[in-house]
């Protein structure tokens, strides 16, 4: 496990529920490094089509993930109920740096912490673009400084 400080729920604005599956435990009994990162992608689009109106299925602009990392704390294993803290850690003109965790439900420590880079970018060109005014508005509510 790391040995970088594990954050608190206090860090995180935004939370949502996240389902563990039988599919995420590794042959090790714990959840597989790898369902972290489909936790985090999970947790920061709910965020931006509930609060940013990303359309996913007719919107002109998508964010692609260009850069993800984890540290583990803790393990955790299905069945566990788990939640996905969200903030923003950097928000430029066409991308934004998420930090997300992901808490054993009610814990006041993450298990698991990392972040999570989507550029925009412009469907029809695949050409990176200004994050639009809705989705910018919604993430400069959850921008957490000195982070």
């Amino acid at each position: 496990m790391s040995k970088v400080l594990a954050p608190s729920r206090d860090d995180y604005p935004v939370f949502y529920p996240i389902s563990t599956r039988w599919a995420d435990n590794d042959v090790y009994g714990h959840i597989n490094n790898v369902a972290y990162y489909s936790y985090f992608d999970t947790a920061a689009n709910c965020y931006l089509i509930e609060h940013g109106g990303l359309d996913i299925s007719d919107g002109s602009v998508v964010g692609y993930v260009v850069s993800s990392g984890c540290s583990y704390h803790a393990p955790l294993a299905y069945p566990d109920d788990l939640e996905a803290g969200v903030r923003v850690d950097r928000l430029g003109n066409s991308s934004v740096q998420y930090g997300i965790a992901i808490f054993r439900k009610g814990d006041a420590v993450a298990a698991a912490h990392g972040h999570f880079v989507h550029v925009f970018v412009e469907k029809a060109t695949d050409k990176a673009v200004p994050i639009p005014q809705g989705i910018r508005q919604a993430l400069e509510k959850i921008v957490v400084a000195d982070k």
